[in-house]
């Protein structure tokens, strides 16, 4: 089943995951948000399987540059906007592969998950 990697080809949390899957010889798709945008109904699948909390990335500069009352009360539906206006502000990597979803660069998840 192929991986489909999602994130931006700067971030540097995404470079490690890259290389992680290369090291490994793992073949992967992967998703530019910054060319190709993201899709409503993928983030609102995401944020349903893992939550609001885990997919929005809050600690970034984008995040914090909102006005309050963009940041007052995200829900769901309020999320998928937020973060289809601002790509760089779902938390990253995001991978989907055989039916599991991992959110974020955690090695030993990876491990796991690959083996």
């Amino acid at each position: 089943m192929t991986i489909h990697i999602f994130g931006i080809p700067n971030c540097d949390t995404v470079k490690k995951a890259r290389k992680w899957l290369d090291a490994r010889e793992l073949d992967y798709v992967f998703h530019d948000y910054k060319k190709e945008g993201a899709d409503s109904a993928r983030l609102a699948e995401w944020i349903e399987a893992e939550g609001v909390d885990t997919v929005l990335n809050r600690r970034g500069t984008t995040w914090r540059g909102l006005p309050e009352e963009e940041k007052a009360d995200v829900d769901a539906a309020k999320a998928v906007k937020l973060l289809q206006d601002n790509p760089s502000m779902i938390k990253r990597p995001v991978v989907e592969h055989d039916g599991t979803l991992l959110v974020g660069f955690k090695e030993d998840e990876w491990s796991a998950h690959f083996s």
